[in-house]
């Protein structure tokens, strides 16, 4: 079999659009925490993904999952810290200054 200079270099040149095609891109969330609450509670998001958490509140506060797979360590106002979270599941946390605030970020 035979193959001519065309066909392989259409083979050559199409085989990188085909991967940058299907390639996904990580994406940035944001998570206020506002009220003494995370907004939005529960986050879908794809692994790989980044979660940004940003304090409105006057009072310090973290995002802490329960199973230790990510924490923002403590977070005065204005402050803000990235999360990037590598791997699918269901992660729940809380702010270890105030147990009743909660939130789930759900990566698939």
């Amino acid at each position: 079999m035979q193959f001519s200079r065309r066909s392989i270099l259409a083979a050559l040149t199409a085989t990188p659009f085909a991967f940058v095609a299907t390639k996904s891109r990580a994406e940035t969330h944001d998570v206020a925490i506002q009220g003494f609450s995370f907004a939005p509670h529960v986050l879908e998001i794809s692994a790989g993904d980044t979660v940004v958490f940003q304090n409105f509140d006057n009072a310090p506060h973290t995002a802490t999952s329960l199973d230790g797979a990510f924490d923002t360590g403590t977070l005065g106002t204005a402050e803000r810290t990235e999360v990037i979270v590598e791997t699918a599941g269901s992660f729940e946390y809380r702010c270890q200054f105030h147990p009743s605030m909660k939130g789930i970020i759900v990566a698939n």
